[in-house]
């Protein structure tokens, strides 16, 4: 059985502006918990979640099997100073981060580089959230 959703975690995704069809990224997914929720919430659209955390990943795919066969979700053991988008792939509308230390000022060296992959990944009106942070247009990310 998946885990509930805590609180905190559903508070974040009601906040985000999510609608059908969104090709949405999750940074630090953890067991997986927001990305489901997402994935029950945008339709035809896709969430591609990813954590540094082998286990954590494997931990979201137990998790998830039903979610995964629906094809909107999919999990990837990548940290994000490493993202890049697979051949094919397009830009994502909308990406979030909960307590990442690459992107909320604890490891500001990583948080560099992680922008600059996340600069890349975003269309140029896509919008980053950060924890609390108001929305960061993917144009306006500064390299």
């Amino acid at each position: 059985m998946p885990p509930r959703v805590s609180p905190r975690i559903a508070n974040y995704v009601d906040a985000l502006p999510l609608e059908p069809g969104l090709q949405v990224l999750e940074i630090g997914c953890g067991p997986g918990v927001a990305a489901r929720e997402i994935s029950r919430r945008i339709g035809d659209g896709k969430i591609v979640a990813i954590d540094r955390s082998e286990k954590a990943i494997k931990q979201a795919l137990a998790a998830s099997v039903t979610d995964l066969l629906s094809g909107r979700l999919e999990f990837r053991n990548v940290a994000i100073e490493e993202f890049e988008l697979v051949q094919g792939e397009d830009r994502f509308d909308l990406a979030f981060a909960m307590r990442v230390g690459a992107l909320d000022g604890r490891h500001p060296n990583a948080g560099k580089r992680a922008m600059k992959r996340l600069k890349a990944a975003l269309k140029p009106d896509g919008l980053l959230f950060i924890d609390a942070a108001g929305p960061i247009k993917g144009e306006d990310i500064l390299i």
